[in-house]
């Protein structure tokens, strides 16, 4: 349907193509007459029966018909016909009607067609809508033509009289009726002049038509009718016909078989058109399809060749050997499951696709499968060169999208990794494979010289011989790829000899044939020479290339990265262990071993401390805390808390007092800062614990016989949110018990509970295998090994609780203390009178205990020492007044009254009388000091034993 057309044009072509989609008995269309009564007039008519179209010549709006109801609906109306025997149609027959619309939404009239079966299908619907809007479109713009219809074609006036007859033969589809029983047949004047009989000499037999039917196209007439009349169905045909005045035209025939009253067939009720012009341009385009580039065959239902082109002679042979053959049986035509893809293609009913290769000459083609109603188009395409091109192109794409998220991986790998050797290791896990490498050398920068800072895939034999460092100025191909800043790729021993004979005996002691040395660089400036070598010669792409010189640049910043966290990594650890304590001391009263875990994620450096302070008359205090946050300021923090505890345990404050002063120092460093801290005070004579907690956990305690237990201890705020007074807790621990002492980071994370955390560490500790060293008269190899378990201990505490799979922000100290007791031969005490006797008493008792322990060398001193402070007792203080010694590494002399007063030193004049006892003690023992007790106070002295 080209530009062009004439009014007359239009209808005929609309008119044919909608009785023929459709298979209908034949069609009209009614134009419209604005203002008339009867709006709708008949403009053309074809295949229908006379007295139909003279009844619907003009159609009123009280007509129920279907032209007029799609005309006042604007839709597309499909209607039963009310009595289909008086115009001898078939009993399922009915007349739908499409409005045709004018753009601006004015109705120009209906196009309607006499269908067979029933309601129109969805796509015959379609059909129709959209072939009405062709015909508003090109009757809005007509092309002029003589006899036509003119522009003012919707006029009443040119519709009555010659103007419609003019229309009506214009659409060339005629209208016959044939009765089977005598061979009489009917036809209208359409048919008349389609057929080229003349009307006048025709003698309406049925005979006279078929001998004008071409001989060839005979047979196959003459079986679609009795086909027709034996399934009592509808009758199609297209075919030739030899008219009477000797031109040759093909027809196309369609018919509805119509029974009896005694049911068996009567007529036949048809239509037949004029497809001369179709078939015309069929042939046209055959000779295109004979002569283009890709092959082309036509098959029937039965998969029989019926036409090839000249391309695909070539594939399947001489057409007149393939007429005829089934496809897939065609010499030379043998594809693999070419009849299954075929018949799924069939099947499918649309148009399908798919690739196969050749037999005869191996070429990729693409078979194109169109079905049709008469059997499948199939279409041959060269794609071999497609293929090709389309493979190296995925190829090449996927190469690029493999290189995208390898390196993409790489650079994720990398952000993870955060020492050099973390940079190291993961070069050679995810580099070498990529490029079948076998050998890695990581040297950095260091001056004028490069140093190794990692390998993988050599010899400890060639590492031991390899040196530690390589000077830049040297003839290498480290140096020239730092200096020039390009890659240096050796492909071969050869050339490596060639161009660097002094080192070349180095390169091959490793056992490798090829080598790229990869400067890195990162910040504008050199970081080192990444050395990548291969067990065999190779030779590298552009795309080798390219990939290894962006993958150097990857690694540089990586370990620039590394580098940089490195040394920060170092001073944090050195700082922290400056923070913490060296060493233990080794005591009398309890055997110790510690153990502090850094943070996994982040800085390693953070505020957990604990610490083992001694304390008079052999009393240890065991301290352990926890500056909340991580990072360089709460370790600063945590050092100072640590020093303050020192002082404040020097001053023999008791424990709540210690805390006290620790909360009111963590309160003046601001409201950001907070603690937490356990202090305990162990006395080996009583085997008292004193415990006092400022918001930390509480210690576990694990008794000689194996069982464990958290003590009830008071849950007082942390260090700078509390409020004194500390309340603590005493214990009394039997010989041999286990004190453990911890922060949070040893039960608490973000994959489990405090509670949870604290049944681990129960668990783990019942397992535990008490020491059978003895208490103060253990050996020293004896407590040495003691040690070593209690340090074996914190070390499985610490892998078993904090799994290397569990990243946690937090830091983690342990402190673990086994008690022991002092012998009762060891303390001896007395009471001494508030009365000036007590001193001479005190040396009685003196003198009798230490000749008992053989300390005759520490009489003299030990009576003057006890004398003087009694003396001071009696003078300046109050009862009660107690005396006691005590031996273990020292002899400490002790003696406690009733009054809160501390003496201290002072410098007496020449002139004072008194003023010199405690000048007098200082200079006798080791060391002395006060502390304060729950009644009074407590001076004591250290003397060395002999």
């Amino acid at each position: 349907m080209g530009d062009g057309q004439t009014q007359a044009d239009v209808l005929q072509l609309a008119l044919q193509h909608a009785v023929a989609d459709l298979g209908g008995l034949g069609g009209m269309v009614h134009l419209r007459i604005p203002g008339d009564s009867r709006p709708l007039h008949l403009a053309a008519t074809g295949g229908l029966p006379r007295k139909l179209a003279q009844e619907w010549e003009t159609l009123g709006w009280q007509d129920d018909t279907p032209p007029v109801r799609a005309l006042r609906d604007g839709t597309l109306v499909w209607l039963p016909t009310t009595d289909p025997q008086v115009y001898a149609f078939p009993a399922d027959t009915g007349i739908v009607g499409v409005p045709l619309l004018a753009a601006e939404g004015s109705s120009l009239g209906v196009l309607s067609v006499v269908t067979l079966h029933g309601v129109p299908s969805v796509a015959q619907r379609g059909f129709l809508e959209a072939l009405a809007r062709w015909v508003c479109e090109r009757l809005a713009h007509p092309a002029p033509a003589t006899g036509s219809l003119g522009p003012a074609w919707w006029n009443a006036e040119h519709l009555a009289g010659p103007r419609l007859q003019q229309a009506r033969e214009a659409v060339r589809i005629g209208h016959w009726d044939q009765n089977l029983r005598t061979g009489e047949v009917v036809y209208d004047e359409a048919t008349m002049t389609i057929l080229g009989i003349d009307p006048e000499t025709f003698d309406g037999r049925v005979d006279t038509v078929v001998r004008l039917v071409h001989p060839d196209d005979l047979p196959r007439v003459v079986a679609a009718v009795e086909q027709a009349i034996r399934q009592r169905g509808e009758y199609a045909a297209e075919y030739r016909l030899c008219r009477p005045d000797g031109t040759v035209v093909w027809i196309q025939a369609r018919a509805q078989v119509v029974l009896g009253e005694d049911g068996e067939p009567a007529r036949f009720v048809g239509t037949v058109w004029d497809t001369t012009q179709k078939r015309a341009a069929l042939d046209s385009v055959a000779h295109s399809l004979l002569h283009m580039s890709d092959g082309f065959l036509t098959v029937d239902a039965d998969w029989r060749i019926e036409f090839v082109n000249l391309h695909a002679e070539r594939l399947l042979g001489p057409s007149q050997q393939l007429f005829g053959r089934v496809l897939w049986d065609v010499p030379g035509a043998e594809v693999p499951d070419l009849e299954d893809r075929c018949r799924q293609a069939a099947a499918a009913g649309t148009p399908t696709s798919f690739d196969v290769q050749w037999p005869t000459n191996r070429r990729w083609y693409r078979l194109r499968l169109v079905p049709s109603p008469d059997g499948v188009t199939v279409y041959l395409t060269d794609v071999t060169e497609k293929r090709l091109a389309d493979e190296q192109r995925e190829a090449a794409q996927r190469a690029a999208a493999q290189r995208t998220t390898y390196i993409g991986r790489l650079n994720a790998a990398l952000a993870e990794a955060v020492a050099v050797s973390d940079v190291v290791d993961t070069v050679a896990e995810r580099v070498l494979p990529l490029f079948g490498a076998t050998g890695l050398f990581v040297e950095l920068v260091d001056g004028e010289s490069l140093r190794v800072a990692g390998s993988a895939g050599y010899s400890q034999e060639f590492l031991d011989n390899y040196p530690d460092r390589i000077s830049l100025s040297d003839h290498s191909p480290f140096a020239d790829a730092v200096h020039h800043r390009a890659p240096q790729y050796l492909i071969s021993r050869r050339e490596f000899r060639d161009r660097y004979p002094h080192v070349a005996d180095l390169a091959f002691s490793g056992g490798k044939h090829a080598w790229v040395y990869l400067p890195m660089i990162a910040s504008g400036g050199p970081v080192g020479c990444l050395v990548i070598s291969f067990s065999k010669p190779r030779r590298f792409s552009e795309e080798d290339r390219a990939l290894l010189t962006a993958l150097s640049g990857l690694v540089a910043q990586a370990l620039e990265r590394a580098r940089l966290y490195d040394a920060e990594h170092t001073r944090a650890q050195e700082l922290q262990r400056g923070l913490l304590p060296l060493v233990l001391p080794s005591l009398p009263a309890v055997t110790t071993a510690a153990h502090y875990v850094p943070a996994t994620e982040g800085l390693e450096i953070g505020g957990d401390w604990y610490d083992v302070i001694p304390l008079s008359a052999e009393r240890v205090a065991l301290v352990i805390g926890d500056v909340m946050g991580h990072g360089l300021s709460e370790a600063a923090t945590m050092g100072r808390l640590r020093t303050a505890v020192h002082t404040l345990a020097g001053l023999e404050l008791p424990p709540d007092e210690l805390l006290s002063h620790l909360n009111d120092l963590v309160s003046d460093l601001g409201d950001e800062f907070y603690a937490t801290c356990l202090y305990a005070v162990y006395d080996p004579t009583d085997r008292v614990c004193t415990i006092v907690r400022a918001g930390h956990p509480p210690p576990a305690l694990v008794q000689p016989d194996g069982t464990v237990h958290f003590p009830q201890l008071p849950q007082n705020p942390p260090l700078g949110a509390a409020t004194p007074p500390f309340e603590t807790v005493e214990l009394t621990l039997p010989e041999g018990s286990l004190l453990v002492l911890y922060t949070d980071g040893l039960v608490e994370s973000a994959f489990r509970d405090i509670d949870t955390g604290m049944a681990h560490l129960a668990d783990m500790l019942t397992t535990v295998q008490m020491s059978d060293a003895g208490g103060l008269d253990a050996t020293i190899a004896d407590r040495d090994a003691d040690a070593r378990r209690l340090d074996q201990l914190c070390t499985a505490l610490a892998s078993t609780l904090l799994s290397a799979k569990e990243q946690t922000t937090d830091d983690t100290a342990m402190l673990v203390a086994r008690t022991h007791a002092l012998a009762a031969g060891d303390v001896a005490c007395w009471e001494l009178p508030e009365a000036p006797v007590a001193a001479g008493q005190a040396r009685d008792h003196i003198r009798h205990q230490l000749t008992d322990w053989h300390l005759d060398d520490l009489l003299w001193t030990t009576e003057l020492i006890a004398s003087e402070l009694v003396g001071n007792v009696i003078r300046h203080a109050r009862g009660p007044t107690r005396l006691r010694l005590i031996r273990c590494r020292s002899l400490i002399c002790e003696v406690t009254d009733g009054s809160l007063t501390t003496p201290h030193i002072r410098r007496a004049l020449e002139t004072d009388e008194g003023g010199r006892g405690l000048q007098l003690i200082a200079a006798l023992s080791q060391r002395w000091g006060t502390r304060y007790t729950s009644d009074g106070k407590c001076i004591w002295t250290e003397q060395l034993l002999p």
